[in-house]
């Protein structure tokens, strides 16, 4: 036994940093790709289990409330218990829900397996870009590397609706599930044997009264979004819990300022580039996800295309969003820096979203939805590692999980949300429209993505109004100025031409954490 665990640690002391890259983009890859996952197979578990319409939006939405309310415990718990560890755990657990939720009889079943998957995730993924960004130094290096965790995350909900077709169509829609459970597996077992078993960044206890709160908060308000097409945004029911969401997110914030151990400790927003990365963030995955949601129900309910042929009408997004993310994103980055990046890619979404909202109900694929996504691909690819890399700028190892935890909720909670609000529009415009269901529904997507593209251009402004000026501030600040000299990141070589910020160290941020 000793002489196994020193040849494990051996392993463990020569893994190569683009070894533990693959792996974290392996565990990544995984729990994104379950938000989107289900979308084409929406139509088979309704008919299974027997589902109304207004049921399926929460077999998405549980997942990405869940997934993003306890994003900030699973990255306050890397940095207190060890990111190993808790990579592992959130990746067991997740892989156990994955089984239950392929089980499922029924919605009850299928949404609290939802839910434990989404908390799975909540420990993994920030644990998993913590890890990220203390393996690469900052710099090219490390945009390098967030260019391709980005890629993978922006390609991973368009690859989960073409695997969704594929297994819909074949063994079922309970394989969309049931393939998590190998590939947990091995993740889980290379995890242990890969990668450093690193001390804790920090020491602490867990908030659990703040993750709690903000979760109940905002699935309340998701909720009462949700109810507005039944009861109207003035009724009792929506307001109550609008209301009620606001009052626990209230709780949650008095919490944070009074608790020894807070989950998001306020000074965390005091770094401008993360502050202005989780707003543009959240916009931007809001949009993005709420259009694979209502296109793929456009695309079967109207077009009346097979799971499968839904599918593979993705792979305009998928294969261009790998392709700009992988290879042009950090370039473009490190010329223009991510601000402009992101400006520039969400543009493009809103031009292919104003596109797909001329689809007619007739509408052909290569005329009317394919221009629409190569678009959405193509910002995609440059929005999302630019964003990755504006939120990193200058962010402390000791709290990296932290961060990724912060930068991780705005993308899951904005795309919860953000699926609520486009549904209820696009369900609230198709029972206003008298005619045939295929008319009433072409209306209804019309308008969700009119919606939808209101979101990406409201991340473009946000991102030339806050991120851009917080970026300008770090590169023009002299950092000896701000900090002793002992304290500064290491300035990064970059050519002309090249943006590399000056970023000093923030000691209110670490002392507020410890």
């Amino acid at each position: 036994m000793p002489g196994g665990t020193t040849a494990m640690s051996s392993v463990r002391r020569t893994v190569k940093p683009g070894a533990i890259l693959a792996l974290v983009c392996a565990a990544q890859f995984m729990v994104i790709l379950d938000f989107a996952v289900v979308n084409v197979a929406l139509p088979s578990v309704q008919a299974d289990l027997h589902l109304d319409q207004s049921d399926l939006q929460w077999v998405v939405i549980t997942y990405g409330l869940s997934f993003g309310g306890f994003l900030l415990l699973g990255g306050r718990a890397a940095d207190l218990l060890g990111r190993r560890r808790i990579l592992a755990t959130g990746l067991t657990l997740f892989t156990v829900a994955s089984l239950s939720a392929a089980l499922s009889n029924g919605l009850g079943q299928l949404v609290v397996s939802r839910g434990l998957q989404g908390l799975g995730a909540a420990m993994a993924a920030p644990a998993a870009i913590s890890i990220l960004a203390s393996t690469f130094a900052e710099g090219p290096e490390r945009n390098k590397a967030l260019g391709i965790f980005g890629a993978v995350a922006g390609s991973a909900a368009s690859v989960g609706v073409i695997m969704s077709g594929m297994l819909s169509s074949g063994p079922g829609w309970q394989w969309i599930f049931l393939i998590n459970v190998p590939i947990g597996i091995v993740l889980v077992t290379s995890a242990l044997a890969f990668i450093p078993d690193s001390a804790p960044a920090q020491r602490g206890s867990a908030d659990l009264i703040g993750a709690v709160s903000v979760t109940a908060g905002l699935m309340a308000i998701v909720y009462g979004i949700n109810k507005s097409v039944d009861f109207g945004w003035t009724s009792g029911t929506t307001l109550g819990f609008l209301a009620g969401g606001a009052a626990l997110l209230a709780l949650f914030l008095v919490t944070e300022t009074r608790a020894p151990s807070p989950i998001l400790p306020l000074a965390m927003f005091r770094r401008r580039t993360l502050s202005a990365s989780i707003v543009v963030s959240a916009l931007m995955w809001a949009s993005f996800f709420a259009t694979l949601f209502q296109a793929s129900l456009f695309m079967q309910q109207v077009l009346r295309y097979s799971a499968i042929r839904t599918g593979f009408a993705y792979l305009a997004i998928a294969l261009t969003s790998v392709v700009v993310a992988a290879g042009f994103a950090a370039r473009a980055v490190g010329r223009f820096g991510p601000a402009r990046v992101v400006v520039a890619g969400q543009l493009v979404v809103v031009v292919g979203l104003l596109l797909l909202s001329q689809s007619p109900n007739d509408a052909s694929y290569w005329t009317h939805l394919l221009p629409g996504f190569v678009a959405l691909g193509l910002g995609t690819g440059f929005s999302a590692p630019a964003v990755q890399v504006a939120a990193f700028t200058g962010v402390q190892a000791s709290v990296s999980g932290l961060a990724g935890g912060m930068v991780e909720t705005s993308r899951e909670i904005g795309g919860a949300i953000g699926t609520a609000i486009v549904a209820t529009v696009a369900i609230a415009r198709a029972n206003q429209v008298a005619g045939p269901p295929a008319v009433a529904l072409t209306e209804g997507f019309q308008r969700g993505a009119l919606v939808a593209g209101g979101l990406s251009l409201v991340a473009a402004l946000a991102a030339a109004a806050l991120l851009l000026r917080a970026e300008r501030a770090i590169t023009k600040v002299p950092a000896p100025e701000l900090v002793p000299e002992p304290e500064l990141v290491p300035a990064v070589p970059c050519p002309p031409n090249c943006w590399a910020p000056t970023m000093p160290v923030e000691p209110v941020v670490e002392e507020a954490v410890r």
